[in-house]
C-alpha cells in the first residue's frame, strides 16, 4: 500500500512539473448541458476492447431519450491505460481536472487499492465491474463500488465444486497481484470451512512481466510431482492460455487431471479470441451468470450488427461487455434521480490540497465533488432490470443473487453443466428459479451434469497421486520382540513382513482402484519392542516414512501429528491379574444353594406333594391304595409331572391349579440353579485382590506393562500413578513370571495382546472392563488422501467379513480349556431370601385349594349323612362320645373313596324310603 501511495506522490510531481495543472472549474449550473464521466481501461487488452463499446453503446441509449436527463448529455471520457499503473493514476488525476462526477474502473484490484484513496478524498465515486477484489471493503475505500459480485462469490462456487465431486486437496496457480493473491486467500478460507486445503500456492509474474514461459514451466514442473491433481487457476487471459499451452506439452492435460479455471477463460470463448478448445477439453470454468431476457438479446444481435460493420474490430461479446452497459445506466440513473431531487452538480477547491506547498505542484487544480456523497447514496439504492438482469445492492454494497454458470469445454466446443447461486448452491436449473424459495444448501439438493474431464474419461478423478509417482511407498513397521503375531519378520528377512496387521493392510490395498506400489522398512533392533511415538513421529517428516502400518494405537497425542484410518480393531486398556483353578469335589453339584435353601426347596417338595394327595384322594384311582403304595404315587408323580406336563390332565382342577403354580417355582430354581452351577464349573475364581482399575490405582502393588506401549504414559498422566510402581515387561513369558512370583500384582495392557496372552496362560484372567476405548489404525500424514481411501478399504473388509476370517486365521487361538474372559466376581450361592416371594406365592395356593376342598368335604358330609342315623346316634350315645363318633365318621368319609359315598349314599336313601312306605301300610 506504501508504494502505491508512492506512484500517487509521484503522478502529483509529474503531473505539476510536466503536465501543467488547469485552474478548477467554477461551480457548475444544477443542470449542465454535458455530465462527464470517466473510464480508465486499457483500451489494448479484451476487457478494454468490450468496455469502450459497451460504454459508448449505454451512452447512445441515454441520451437517445431527452426526457432521461432533460436535456443534459452524458459523455463518458475514456482514457486508455495501455496496462500501466502510472498511466491510470495519470487517467484519474486528468479526470478530477475536468469535473467528471464518476470514474467507471479502474480495471486492475492492484489500481483500485491506490486510486480509491483519491476518490475518497475528492467524493468522487469510483465503479468498477472488473476489479473484484474481496479485500476491497466499503469501510474502508467507501467511494469504491463493485458493480459485479465480488470474486469472493467466485471462489465459494469453486470451493463448492471442489467438495461436490469429493476432492480435498488443491493446487492453486495464480499471479502475484492483488486481484489474484487475494482471490486465491478467499479460495483458501472457503475450502478449510469444507475441511479441504490448498495444498501449495504457484505464483507467478504479473501478466505485464512476463515475457517468455520460464516460470510458467517451472511452476508447473513442481506440481507435476506433487500429490494432487486438482488445480485452480485464477490469472489474466494472457497469462492464462500460456499455462494451458505449457501444461499440454508437460502431458499435464491427460487423464487424471482436474482444472479449473476461473472466469477469464470464460470470458476469451465468449469474445471469439483465437484459443484451441481441443487442447483445453476437460477443462471446467465458470462465468458470471446472467438471465436470459428479451433486452439481452436484442443487445447481443445488436452488438453483433455493430462488429459486422467495422472492419476493425473482431472482439465478440462477453458477459463483462454486459456488466460495462449495466454500469453506465446505474449512474445514469442515480444522476437522474439526484436532480430530480433538486441536487446540483458542483465542484470546489480541496481545501487540504490547496494548503500543501510544493514548488512544481499545483494541487489546486483538482476538484473536490461537492455532492458526491448524495450521488453514491443514490447509486447504493440502484434498483433496476438490466441486461445482467436485476440490479440492487445489498447493506454491505454486495450485489444481489450472485450466480455463476459453470462450463466444460470439450472438444468441439463447451457446453454447460450447470450453475452456482450464492443461495441454492450447485443445481442444473437456472438459479432464478429458486429465488421465490427458502434457501436449501443441503448436500442432497446439489447437482451438475455429467463432465468429460482431461484424456476424454466420464468417470471422476480422484484428485491425486502419489508424490514423485514411480518411487514406492515407504512404509515403517515395527521390528517387534514378542507378540510376532500382529507383526513379525519372514525368517529373518530384511524387508519381507508377515503378522495379522500385515494382512489387513494387503487386503485393504487390493480394495483400491489404484495400485499402491510400497516396501516395507523395519523400525526398531528386534529385540526388544520399538517406541511406537518415535515410529508415528517419523511419518510427519516425510523424510524416512510415508506411512505407518502395525499395531498402531489411535491415541489423542498421536492424531493431533497424523491422519490414522478407520479402526481396524477394536482395543483398550485392561487389568490382567492370577487366577485358581477351582478343585474337583463330588458334591460340586449342591454349591448353587445354601442348605436352608435345599431344606425350604424339599420342604415344598413334600407339601405340595400332600396337598395334591389331600385334593386327589377321593376322587383319582392313582392316590389310592396301600399307604406304602400312596407316598410313592405321590413323590413319583410330583416329581414325573416336573418333566411331563401331560401327566396334570389327570388332575381334578384345584390340583391342577396347585401343580402349575409348583411348575411355574420348580422351572425358575432349576434354570438359576443350572446357571449358577455352570458360573461355578467354568468360572475360575480370582486370588487377586484387584478387582479392577479402580482398586488397582489404589493398591500400592507394582503393575506390569509392555514396553513401548501408549500404556506407561496413560497411567502415569490420566490416573496419576507413580511412576516407580510401573514395571516394563517385553514378553509374555515376562508377564507370567511376574505375576506368578509377585513382582507385579497386575498387569495393564491393551486388549488384543491381552486376548493373545491368555490363549497360551491359563491361570490368569482379565479383571474388571476396560477402562479405555480406542483402536489400531494405519498412521499417514496429515490431511493424505490414501488415509481416506483406505479407511473406506477396511469398511469393506468388515462389510464382507475377510476383517473377521484375518483376525481368525491369526488370533483365534487357545490351548484353555475354558476361556479366561472378563470376570465379575466370584459367584454368590443362591438362598432363601432370593426366592421368598415365589415360595411364598405357592404356600398360598396350596392353603387355598385346601380349604376350598375341606369346605367341600364338610358340606359334602353334612347333605350326604341321613338325618334318621344322626338323631339315633344322638339319643345313645353321650355327647363325647358322640364327637368321637362323628370325627371318626368324618374321616371315614374323607378316607372313602367319591365314589363309593354316592354309592351308599343312594342306597341307604332308597332303603329309608322303603321302611317309610312299610310303615305307613
Amino acid at each position: 500500500m506504501s508504494q502505491a501511495m508512492n506512484w500517487v506522490v509521484l503522478s502529483f510531481i509529474v503531473l505539476g512539473a510536466g503536465v501543467g495543472l488547469l485552474s478548477a472549474e467554477g461551480a457548475s449550473s444544477s443542470r449542465p448541458p454535458v455530465i462527464k464521466v470517466g473510464a480508465i481501461f486499457g483500451l489494448n487488452t479484451m476487457y478494454g476492447q468490450i468496455a469502450s463499446i459497451a460504454f459508448k453503446a449505454a451512452e447512445e441509449d441515454v441520451n437517445a431519450d431527452p426526457s432521461f436527463l432533460r436535456g443534459s448529455k452524458l459523455r463518458i471520457l475514456i482514457n486508455d491505460a495501455k496496462r500501466s499503473g502510472f498511466l491510470s493514476i495519470m487517467g484519474a488525476l486528468q479526470f478530477m481536472e475536468t469535473d467528471v462526477v464518476a470514474i467507471i474502473g479502474p480495471q486492475t484490484s492492484i489500481m483500485a487499492h491506490v486510486l480509491s484513496h483519491l476518490a475518497n478524498e475528492l467524493s468522487v465515486p469510483m465503479l468498477s465491474f472488473t476489479a473484484l477484489d474481496p479485500t476491497l471493503s466499503p469501510l474502508q475505500f467507501p467511494f469504491f463500488v463493485q458493480t459485479a459480485p465480488s470474486d469472493l462469490f467466485l471462489m465459494r462456487a469453486v470451493a463448492e465444486m471442489i467438495t461436490y465431486y469429493g476432492w480435498s486437496d488443491v493446487v492453486a496457480l495464480y499471479n502475484d497481484d492483488d486481484n489474484s493473491r487475494n482471490g486465491v486467500t478467499a479460495l483458501g478460507d472457503e475450502l478449510e470451512e469444507r475441511r479441504c486445503r490448498i495444498s501449495y500456492k504457484a505464483v507467478l509474474p504479473l501478466d505485464v512481466v512476463i515475457s517468455s514461459p520460464v516460470e510458467i514451466i517451472e511452476e508447473l514442473t513442481k506440481i507435476r510431482g506433487m500429490e494432487s491433481r486438482i488445480i485452480v487457476v485464477n490469472t489474466f487471459p494472457n497469462t492464462g492460455k500460456m499455462i494451458f499451452e505449457e501444461a499440454e506439452r508437460l502431458g499435464m492435460m491427460e487423464k487424471g487431471y482436474v482444472w479449473i479455471a476461473t472466469t477469464w477463460l470464460s470470458s476469451l470463448l465468449d469474445s471469439g479470441f483465437p484459443l484451441d478448445t481441443k487442447s483445453l477439453s476437460g477443462v471446467l470454468t465458470l462465468r458470471l451468470h446472467t438471465p436470459d431476457s428479451r433486452k439481452k438479446r436484442d443487445f447481443a444481435a445488436r452488438w453483433k450488427n455493430k462488429l459486422s460493420n467495422s472492419n476493425n474490430k473482431t472482439v465478440g461479446l462477453n458477459v463483462y461487455g454486459l456488466y460495462a452497459y449495466d454500469t453506465v445506466w446505474i449512474i445514469a440513473r442515480a444522476i437522474k434521480t439526484h436532480l430530480e431531487a433538486g441536487g446540483n452538480l458542483s465542484f470546489s477547491h480541496d481545501a487540504k490540497l490547496s494548503s500543501l506547498k510544493g514548488e512544481a505542484l499545483n494541487l489546486s487544480a483538482l476538484s473536490r465533488f461537492v455532492e458526491g456523497s448524495q450521488l453514491l447514496d443514490y447509486i447504493m439504492h440502484t434498483k433496476m432490470s438490466g441486461l445482467t438482469g436485476p440490479v440492487q445492492f445489498h447493506q454491505d454494497r454486495s450485489m444481489v443473487q450472485p450466480s455463476y454458470d459453470i462450463i466444460n469445454l470439450v472438444d468441439d466446443g463447451f457446453r454447460r453443466i450447470g450453475y452456482w447461486s450464492n443461495h441454492s448452491g450447485l443445481s442444473i436449473v437456472p438459479p432464478e428459479s429458486f429465488y421465490s424459495k427458502l434457501s436449501n444448501r443441503s448436500s442432497s439438493n446439489q447437482h451438475l451434469k455429467p463432465v468429460t474431464w482431461p484424456g476424454g474419461t466420464l468417470v471422476t478423478p480422484r484428485g491425486w497421486v502419489f508424490r514423485n509417482n514411480g518411487r514406492r511407498l515407504r512404509i515403517g513397521v515395527p521390528d517387534r520382540a514378542s507378540f510376532k503375531d500382529f507383526v513379525s519378520r519372514v525368517n529373518g528377512s530384511s524387508n519381507k513382513v508377515q503378522g495379522y496387521c500385515i494382512d489387513v493392510f494387503e487386503a485393504a490395498v487390493k480394495l483400491l482402484s489404484y495400485p499402491v506400489p510400497h516396501e516395507f522398512i523395519f523400525f526398531g533392533d528386534g529385540l526388544q519392542n520399538p517406541n511406537y511415538n518415535e515410529l508415528v513421529n517419523k511419518v510427519t517428516t516425510g523424510v524416512e516414512f510415508d506411512a505407518v502400518v502395525g499395531d498402531v494405537a489411535i491415541v489423542t497425542k498421536r492424531t493431533r501429528i497424523v491422519d490414522f484410518t478407520q479402526p481396524y480393531i477394536e482395543s483398550g486398556l485392561v487389568v490382567v491379574a492370577p487366577v485358581s483353578t477351582p478343585t474337583d469335589n463330588p458334591w460340586a453339584f449342591l454349591r448353587p444353594f445354601t442348605p436352608p435353601m435345599w431344606a425350604v426347596t424339599a420342604g415344598l417338595f413334600i407339601v405340595v406333594g400332600a396337598v395334591i394327595w389331600i385334593l386327589e384322594h377321593r376322587t383319582n384311582d392313582e392316590f389310592r391304595g396301600p399307604p406304602r403304595r400312596q407316598i410313592i404315587t405321590v413323590l413319583w408323580f410330583t416329581f414325573s409331572t416336573m418333566f411331563f406336563s401331560h401327566r396334570e390332565n389327570t388332575l381334578s382342577t384345584l390340583g391342577r391349579m396347585v401343580l402349575l403354580i409348583w411348575l411355574f417355582v420348580v422351572l425358575i430354581i432349576t434354570s438359576s440353579y443350572t446357571a449358577s452351577l455352570t458360573s461355578m464349573l467354568t468360572v475360575q475364581q480370582l486370588n487377586s485382590p484387584i478387582k479392577g482399575v479402580d482398586t488397582l490405582i489404589s493398591s500400592t502393588g507394582r503393575i506390569g506393562f509392555q514396553v513401548g506401549s501408549f500404556a506407561e504414559n496413560y497411567m502415569v498422566d490420566e490416573l496419576n500413578i507413580a511412576r516407580s510402581r510401573l514395571v516394563p515387561l517385553g514378553s509374555p513369558e515376562e508377564y507370567a513370571n511376574a505375576l506368578q512370583n509377585g513382582t507385579v500384582a497386575a498387569i495393564v495392557d491393551e486388549r488384543p495382546y491381552v486376548d493373545l496372552f491368555l490363549s497360551d496362560y491359563c491361570k490368569f484372567a482379565i479383571r474388571g472392563q476396560e477402562f479405555t476405548r480406542c483402536g489400531w489404525g494405519f498412521a499417514f500424514p496429515r490431511d493424505s488422501p490414501l488415509a481416506v481411501d483406505m479407511s473406506t478399504a477396511i469398511l469393506g473388509l468388515s462389510e464382507t467379513g475377510e476383517l473377521q476370517r484375518i483376525h481368525d486365521r491369526w488370533l483365534s487361538k487357545s490351548n484353555c480349556s475354558t476361556p479366561n474372559g472378563s470376570q465379575s466376581g466370584d459367584s454368590e450361592q443362591l438362598n432363601v431370601h432370593s426366592f421368598w416371594g415365589m415360595f411364598l406365592v405357592c404356600g398360598i395356593a396350596c392353603l387355598v385349594a385346601l380349604l376350598i376342598h375341606l369346605f367341600k368335604i364338610v358340606r359334602d358330609f353334612c347333605k350326604h349323612k341321613p338325618e334318621g342315623e344322626v338323631e339315633e346316634e344322638e339319643a345313645v350315645t353321650l355327647p363325647q362320645s358322640s364327637r368321637l363318633k362323628k370325627l371318626q365318621s368324618f374321616l371315614a368319609y374323607v378316607d372313602e373313596k367319591e365314589v363309593e359315598t354316592k354309592r351308599r349314599f343312594k342306597r341307604k336313601r332308597s332303603n329309608l324310603s322303603m321302611s317309610i312306605e312299610s310303615r305307613q301300610i
